[in-house]
């Protein structure tokens, strides 16, 4: 089965009419994309938009062979006049399958959003699902067969990618690649840099693809430290790079702090961003978590263990840290960068970045500067990835 992706955009395209964000004015050359809509063997038209009949000739396509039409898009998609010679377009209702003749057969995907996904088996058997924009599968059963290709809106609806994994929707060599995309992460390295992390790519507008071919799907990073400062966005950043997988367990090593109130909507503000599959579990007993076989983990944050092994060693006591307190902590340090080595889960670690400021005014305050340098130093080397935060904006250090 012959997929040409006449577009990979957001209804409105890339750049935006008329709209003067960063985002839009670096969406030049092969940056730019038309409203997705893609064609398939030439006889099936998923999403008639504007300028079809263009794209297709940039592509080096036809649509004069298109046997069916059939729009994704909540309330019939953008308004658009259908090209001489083509058939009218429409719409399989949920759960329904249509059978062309051709071979194809289209069964509509029901979904969490208005809009309609589809599910298309091509006359060889390869298997392909589209889904529109801000949409993501409802009622999905366990276990499924995996997709060949995955079309989806990857920036937007990542959660989409997460279910369609746990049921085994999306596999290992399942080719997942992005569309719908609009301004909400600039163009460029940056794009491909966050679809990576989600096992997801980009390709330009009039691309033709093989559905069923070997892709080079991008290998998911198994283990990442995210640094940066207070209020860069790391732990955002942390979160985002699993938000498209199920079953994430998130280690949170600060506690509750009871009768902080402060603390306390910070640890809301986090919960509330997660998505609700994830489970939650305050400790800071990492070693046996990355020892163990399990789901990824997101641990936010290392400074804070670091601050709780320093406790208990008795670091902030300066005889204490001589006789035996450093020689202790050390100790702590190798063997969670040991078990971070050798661990099978994905990892994705966050931890503050705090050696670039003033330099602190007490011994104290010097001792966990120093000490946390040389954890991330540690860590770092025991990841394929890892990314410095400043500002909202990952700069990759590694990987």
């Amino acid at each position: 089965m012959e997929l040409t992706l006449l577009g990979t955009g957001a209804p409105t395209g890339l750049p935006r009419p008329d709209c003067p964000c960063a985002a839009c004015a670096a969406a030049l050359g092969p940056d730019a994309r038309a409203a997705t809509a893609l064609l398939l063997d030439g006889a099936l038209l998923l999403d008639l938009t504007p300028g079809a009949a263009f794209a297709a000739a940039r592509a080096g396509r036809s649509l004069t062979g298109v046997r069916q039409v059939l729009l994704s898009h909540p309330h019939n998609g953008p308004a658009v006049e259908v090209p001489a010679g083509l058939p009218q377009p429409g719409r399989v209702p949920d759960r329904r399958e249509l059978t062309l003749l051709t071979g194809h057969r289209v069964r509509a995907v029901a979904l969490d959003a208005p809009g309609t996904g589809y599910a298309v088996t091509g006359p060889e058997g390869q298997r392909l699902l589209y889904l529109p924009p801000g949409g993501a599968p409802a009622g999905l059963a366990e276990p499924a067969e995996s997709y060949d290709m995955v079309l989806a809106d990857v920036v937007g609806r990542p959660d989409a990618l997460a279910k369609l994994r746990a049921v085994g929707s999306i596999g290992p060599t399942t080719d997942v690649l992005a569309v719908h995309l609009d301004h909400d992460v600039p163009p460029g390295p940056e794009l491909g840099r966050r679809l990576a992390a989600a096992g997801a790519r980009a390709v330009p507008d009039g691309v033709t693809l093989v559905v069923g071919a070997y892709e080079d799907v991008p290998d998911v990073p198994r283990r990442t430290l995210v640094l940066g400062g207070a209020r860069s966005g790391k732990s955002v950043e942390a979160e985002r790079r699993l938000e498209a997988f199920p079953d994430v367990l998130y280690v949170a090593t600060g506690g509750s702090r009871n009768g902080d109130t402060e603390w306390s909507s910070r640890v809301a503000a986090h919960r509330e961003r997660r998505p609700g599959s994830w489970q939650t579990v305050e400790t800071c007993d990492l070693v046996p978590l990355l020892k163990e076989e399990g789901p990824p983990l997101l641990v936010d944050c290392l400074s804070l263990w670091l601050t709780d092994a320093m406790d208990s060693v008795g670091a902030w006591d300066d005889a204490v840290w001589a006789e035996r307190g450093e020689k202790a902590l050390r100790e702590r340090v190798r063997e969670l960068t040991e078990a971070m080595r050798v661990t099978r889960r994905t990892v994705v670690a966050v931890s503050n970045e705090v050696g670039s400021g003033i330099v602190p005014s007490t011994a104290s305050g010097r001792r966990y500067r120093d000490e946390l340098g040389r954890l991330n130093a540690g860590f770092a080397a025991e990841c394929e990835h890892v990314l410095l935060v400043v500002a909202g904006q990952a700069v990759v250090l590694r990987g």
